[in-house]
């Protein structure tokens, strides 16, 4: 979205003004600079990593990728240029976009394709007949396909741009015809498709920087995202609806939530709520990787009682055998080139968070501090001692149960079912680790696997 639709939308808003004054004050910290202190920290410089060993361990995983803002050097195609709220994107490994349909329908890779196959999906506001697109391609889709450490020529642009056509990654999808009142003379409508959405819907990090949260998933689990990701599709598909963005109800990141919330990682947040509601409560890019990296790493699991009373959790596990936080969900950052003939490489971010007793900017320091959160070695570590700590302190359920004088008999029986379906879990997981941390052993000592193309993150200090 340009910064002028994005204000357009802003001042209609405004008009809820004496209604709703915090949701302006919400309003106004996504379209201004992130002055707060603390709000912006820029990613740290990235290396090669070793994703091949990932993918052998976790074949299917999904990706919630926060995308700070995009600023396009004036004076060379369209001027593109979006708000410091940023994007959220979402990436698939071993989805894959089916190929006789000329529309994005996404369908599970056949065993014949490369392992390092998936797809991203964005959402945007030009969409008229689709709440998402697909790009196939994890270098693409993120990289655009520029070597690491290479520059971003106009070239490189212009190369980038002729490859998303020709994967058709717009077929069939038609945009808002309000998105080419700004389009400069010279573009097919066609062409200005691909020329204002690219570092939006493909080659990401071409103008933005990113910040990623990977989980891993069963194949099962990637089963029901997918039909759920088509479902969302389906009406704009059929003529039935007409995609109609926005910030507060529909945005980029609900879509990317609801798709892990179909696996039971999290809850659901509701789409297309009464306005009023909305406005005090939404979801934004940036808290949602710090949200995820918390659901996945940091839920309490060493307490019995927390995890019965988290609904997704005890459903999880109930029903697949596993729960949201487990090893592997590691963080996965990029950065700009900063070699870049075409994008502004400054690029901020920020959270939607109270500016001085609000706790994301704490949580974001200890993801980039802690290498349990981006180092795969020390994320086994920390879960294996974890699961040790939890077996030794084991108690009988009726200590539990004990607790909760007042639970019925049908709540004591599921309880009791809950109770069982841990303690399995917990000493398969057990068994799991030693084994992954036992395939890793023959690395050098050195060779930590790093995901997201980055070395051991170095903070940078808040402003």
């Amino acid at each position: 979205m340009t910064t002028s639709t994005f204000l357009k939308r802003i001042r209609l808003l405004e008009r809820f003004r004496g209604l709703a004054g915090r949701a302006l004050t919400i309003g106004i910290t996504l379209s201004t600079a992130a002055c707060a202190a603390g709000a912006v920290v820029e990613p740290p410089a990235t290396t090669a990593s070793q994703e091949d060993i990932y993918r052998t361990l976790y074949p299917y995983y999904a990706e919630i990728c926060a995308a700070s803002q995009l600023r396009k050097n004036p004076g060379f195609g369209a001027e593109i240029s979006s708000g410091v709220g940023g994007h959220a994107v979402l990436y698939l490994n071993r989805v894959c976009r089916k190929g006789d349909v000329a529309y994005p329908v996404l369908v599970m890779c056949d065993q014949t394709r490369d392992p390092a196959d998936g797809v991203g999906l964005s959402v945007n506001a030009s969409y008229k007949n689709a709440n998402w697109v697909a790009t196939e391609g994890r270098n693409f889709f993120f990289n655009g396909d520029l070597p690491p450490g290479k520059p971003l020529t106009r070239d490189a642009y212009r190369a980038t741009l002729a490859k998303a056509k020709a994967k058709g990654i717009y077929k069939g999808v038609t945009f808002h015809d309000e998105v080419y009142d700004e389009m400069p003379p010279g573009f097919t409508r066609e062409d200005y498709k691909y020329e204002r959405s690219v570092s939006t819907d493909y080659a990401l990090d071409f103008g933005r920087n990113r910040y990623c949260a990977r989980v891993p998933l069963s194949r099962a689990e990637m089963v029901t995202i997918v039909k759920f990701l088509n479902d969302q599709n389906e009406p704009y598909q059929n003529g039935t609806a007409e995609f109609d963005w926005n910030l507060f109800t529909h945005n980029c990141a609900h879509m990317n939530h609801n798709a892990l919330a179909a696996a039971h990682i999290w809850n659901e947040w509701e789409t297309d709520r009464f306005i009023l509601f909305a406005l005090f409560s939404f979801p934004v890019p940036k808290n949602e990787f710090v949200n995820l990296m918390r659901r996945t790493n940091d839920l309490p699991i060493d307490d019995l009682d927390a995890l019965y009373g988290d609904d997704a959790a005890r459903r999880l596990l109930l029903q697949d055998g596993r729960l949201p936080t487990q090893p592997g969900a590691l963080a996965d950052l990029g950065t700009i080139p900063p070699l870049n003939d075409v994008y502004n490489t400054k690029s901020r971010i920020i959270f939607l968070d109270e500016q001085i007793t609000g706790p994301y900017l704490g949580y974001f320091d200890a993801i980039l501090q802690q290498p349990r959160y981006y180092r795969l070695q020390d994320n086994l570590a920390y879960f294996a001692g974890l699961y040790a700590k939890i077996t030794a302190n084991r108690q009988p359920v009726e200590t539990y149960l004990a607790r909760h004088p007042g639970m019925s008999p049908e709540k004591q029986a599921d309880f009791r079912r809950f109770y069982t379906a841990y303690f399995d879990y917990i000493g398969h997981q057990t068994k799991e680790v030693a084994r992954t941390i036992a395939r890793l052993d023959s690395l050098p000592p050195d060779g930590g696997v790093l995901i997201g193309d980055q070395t051991a993150p170095v903070p940078a200090k808040h402003g």
